[in-house]
């Protein structure tokens, strides 16, 4: 064979798998899941008729952005305690715990993460690893007291172990993952997240290759749609652009995230979570390289552990012996 057919057959070779990608980048993006009733149906009986009102800080990028605060009802804070809702949702959807978690003395903030509710554009977000600078401006600009927890719920809980592992962790003193996600291939992850989310393969696969190449200008492009309610669809955030969805989670290599991991962690679950499956999130952190105490909650769904009080009760006692246990510790050091 010529050199010259070789050229054209490399050419063509070329042509084709160019055309390919870009089929899969116009073609191949996320399609609606039939609305999740575990997940969408357990917030109508919420009441919120007492939400706190909507306060702003900005972030580094002259962006405001929204959260919500709760004060300690006990005078004086016995520490603070930030929250992150999960996937789709707002600070809204953590109002139960949040307002148990001020109740028992805590000063308590729930931010709408950026790309979510009224923080920023839906469902994108400008790089991956914005919402990271985005806590850190947060803590900048409202200075939660100490000792400060970040607790996360499913994806939220997914982000709290990626800042964990994260440069900047030391800018918490504890974290708590409820429920957390930490990988689609993760031993503890249901298939399909139980029928929850619908990711675009064709699309990420491709921006995928194309981020390894240092090539972005693609990533505001949807890669991942949530089983939302029509509804809940109008005022939550049913689809994630692809730095959203890498962002809000662990780092693909989330082994990585545990190891690097120095703060005191732990992960609670609802027994009867229909995303995740709970007896495997002790296992997974150890074979990661982490041991970390998993509260299993009998009884409860993956929703449910946000708002069922068994549930609830659970966390803020998680929370209250991990302040304690940073107390003793900061009054031994300083004998």
């Amino acid at each position: 064979m010529s050199t010259e057919l070789h050229i054209v057959m490399l050419v063509v070779l070329l042509c084709v798998g160019l055309a390919g990608m870009a089929l899969a980048l116009v073609k191949g993006g996320p399609t609606q899941p039939p609305p999740l009733a575990s997940v969408n149906e357990p917030f109508r009986s919420v009441d919120t008729s007492d939400l706190p009102p909507l306060e702003r800080y900005t972030a580094r990028d002259d962006t405001p952005l929204a959260y919500r605060r709760y004060p300690g009802r006990r005078g004086r804070a016995r520490g603070s305690v930030v929250l992150i809702h999960g996937s789709s949702a707002t600070g809204v959807s953590m109002h139960s715990l949040a307002r148990a978690l001020a109740a028992a003395g805590y000063d308590v903030y729930v931010p709408d993460m950026r790309g979510h509710g009224e923080s920023g554009s839906k469902g994108v977000i400008a790089y991956i690893g914005q919402l990271e600078d985005d806590l850190s401006d947060f803590l900048d600009a409202v200075q939660p007291a100490g000792p400060r927890t970040l607790a996360g719920f499913s994806a939220g809980g997914g982000f709290a172990l990626r800042f964990a592992g994260d440069s900047r962790q030391l800018a918490f003193d504890r974290y708590v993952l409820l429920a957390p996600f930490l990988h689609q291939d993760a031993p503890a992850t249901r298939k399909g997240l139980g029928g929850w989310a619908h990711v675009g393969l064709p699309r990420t696969i491709v921006l995928v290759m194309l981020n390894k190449l240092r090539i972005t200008a693609f990533n505001h492009l949807p890669t991942i749609a949530y089983a939302l309610s029509p509804e809940a669809a109008a005022k939550l955030t049913p689809q994630y652009s692809y730095s959203l969805m890498q962002n809000f989670r662990p780092h693909d290599d989330y082994r990585a995230d545990v190891r690097a991991m120095r703060q005191p962690v732990e992960v609670l679950v609802g027994g009867e979570d229909e995303l995740f499956y709970p007896e495997t999130f002790a296992p997974v952190f150890s074979h990661a390289g982490r041991v970390v105490p998993v509260t299993i909650v009998p009884g409860v769904g993956h929703i449910g552990l946000t708002l069922e009080p068994t549930a609830i009760d659970a966390i803020v006692a998680a929370v209250a012996e991990g302040i304690h246990e940073f107390g003793v510790a900061a009054m031994v050091s300083t004998s």
